[in-house]
């Protein structure tokens, strides 16, 4: 666990079952079969259809000083970089700070507009929050996903606090929360209840 006064959390949607996204994801449904269109409309539907509703939420998550993902959250592109793949979200992508990709092909960083400039670290998570903690000083890191790179990182035990949105639909396979992390103890600490969601955050003990 961190010792300075920023925290690394963990932050996530999920299935009712657990699950971040189903199988069968694709350039153009990035999230598979995920209960909506493939890009998010069924587990994300608080994130867009109720925005307004979700304001805290939302903000909570853009308030970190740096992220990190995984190279499945980053895009399609798989094995060596053979194409200029800079993510889902266009030319200038919404977090507005570094972001750090996981990934095993090295890149050189690629500035955004925005402020935002993804960074391809390929010597493993620890590495990856080494540079964010780095790049956060005193502010949060934000692991934004997907659950396997979630996984790893509570595997390990360096996360803080894991923030939840549990959409009210089950998936049944796919992409799941917790696959291969040892059992946790954790403390509730909020949890508020929304149209479509149920936002929970808990303490990592």
């Amino acid at each position: 666990m961190t010792t300075r006064s920023g925290k690394v959390i963990a932050d996530q949607t999920i299935s009712a079952d657990g699950y971040s996204a189903g199988h069968n994801q694709t350039e153009e449904r990035p999230f598979g079969d995920d209960g909506g269109d493939g890009w998010g409309a069924g587990l994300h539907s608080w994130m867009f259809d109720a925005a307004d509703e979700n304001r805290a939420e939302l903000d909570q998550t853009r308030a970190a000083s740096a992220v990190i993902m995984g190279r499945n959250m980053f895009g399609p592109v798989r094995g060596a970089w053979d194409r200029q793949w800079n993510g889902w979200w266009g030319d200038d992508p919404p977090f507005h700070k570094p972001v750090f990709v996981l990934t095993h092909h090295a890149r050189e960083p690629q500035p955004m507009e925005g402020g935002t400039t993804f960074h391809f670290v390929t010597d493993g998570i620890e590495s990856a929050l080494a540079q964010a903690r780095a790049a956060a000083g005193d502010g949060d890191v934000l692991i934004h996903g997907g659950s396997t790179t979630i996984n790893q990182y509570l595997a390990a035990g360096l996360v803080d606090e894991l923030r939840l949105h549990i959409a009210p639909l089950t998936l049944g396979t796919g992409v799941r929360l917790f696959e291969g992390v040892p059992p946790l103890n954790l403390e509730q600490l909020t949890a508020r209840a929304a149209s479509s969601v149920l936002h929970v955050t808990y303490r990592v003990l």
